[in-house]
């Protein structure tokens, strides 16, 4: 019986007196098709190394192993932490915000590594700011389960009105394939909301250098903070608005332009404008 069964979850918690907690987002998996599919998704081949992040009882855990990778785990909750040091994996309790990513350097020598996960749906931007921001170079691919809703938000297109600075955001650093929707119903106990997977394969080279990067991260956050407003008079706290105005002149876009519509290509294209003065 797979860790994916909702007898065997049932059990463990019956074991333990305890239950999911909804202040860590707690909803696991509990169909193996799923588990199946998301790895199958994650591309994960033998000897590839994968960070977990909340792996709970260890449903995905155990389909990663049988996969052949190389599993490093990180789970909050310590009530977890006896089911799953049962498994051959890396485990740290600890709170993944906090989790100094370095700490996996020694892997790299293995080559790039796959971060697969069903993510703490509260924690689901923090986490992946974190991935990206702290250790772009280390992954070859992204392949976690978010609620639906921000899954279309980081697939968004130019001028939806999902399309926002998450977009710009992760899009910056991967190509991005919204994979499939997951029901409710597979999950224990059910969420209120809709869940997707999303499949990323992070970029070998960036167009912006280490230290460009967070000061294009501050432009298009100021830009989106005031979405419907015109993105000149958005960035006015950063730049003149004269200047913002022959940017736009000069990469041939309307004065009156609203944040929502450029695309990451544009804003790129911006930027530099504005760093060239």
């Amino acid at each position: 019986m797979t860790r994916s069964s909702p007898a065997q979850l049932s059990r463990f918690l019956s074991e333990i007196q305890n239950k999911p907690k909804k202040s860590l987002s707690q909803n696991f998996l509990v169909d193996q098709n799923i588990v199946k599919k998301i790895v199958a998704t994650s591309e994960v081949i033998p000897q590839d190394w994968v960070l977990e992040i909340g792996p709970g009882f260890g449903a995905l855990t155990e389909e990663l192993i049988a996969a052949g990778a190389q599993v490093i785990a990180i789970e909050k909750d310590p009530m977890f932490a006896p089911s799953l040091e049962e498994l051959p994996i890396r485990l740290e309790i600890i709170d993944a915000c906090k989790y100094p990513l370095d700490q996996l350097q020694e892997y790299k020598t293995l080559g790039k590594g796959r971060v697969v996960a069903n993510l703490p749906y509260h924690i689901t931007t923090p986490l992946l700011t974190k991935l990206f921001l702290e250790a772009p170079d280390f992954w070859k691919t992204v392949t976690v389960m978010v609620q639906d809703e921000v899954a279309r938000r980081i697939v968004a297109q130019p001028g939806g009105k999902d399309y926002g600075s998450l977009t710009i955001f992760l899009q910056f650093f991967a190509d991005i394939h919204y994979a499939f929707k997951v029901s409710a119903s597979c999950f224990y106990p059910k969420p209120q909301v809709q869940s997707a997977v999303i499949h990323m394969k992070v970029k070998e080279t960036l167009p912006l250098s280490d230290e460009e990067i967070p000061v294009f991260f501050t432009l298009t956050r100021t830009a989106f903070q005031q979405r419907r407003k015109v993105l000149a008079n958005t960035l006015k706290g950063l730049y003149p608005k004269e200047q913002v105005e022959q940017a736009l002149k000069e990469l041939g876009l309307l004065l009156n332009v609203r944040p929502e519509v450029l695309s990451l290509n544009d804003y790129l294209a911006l930027f530099h404008k504005m760093q060239a003065g």
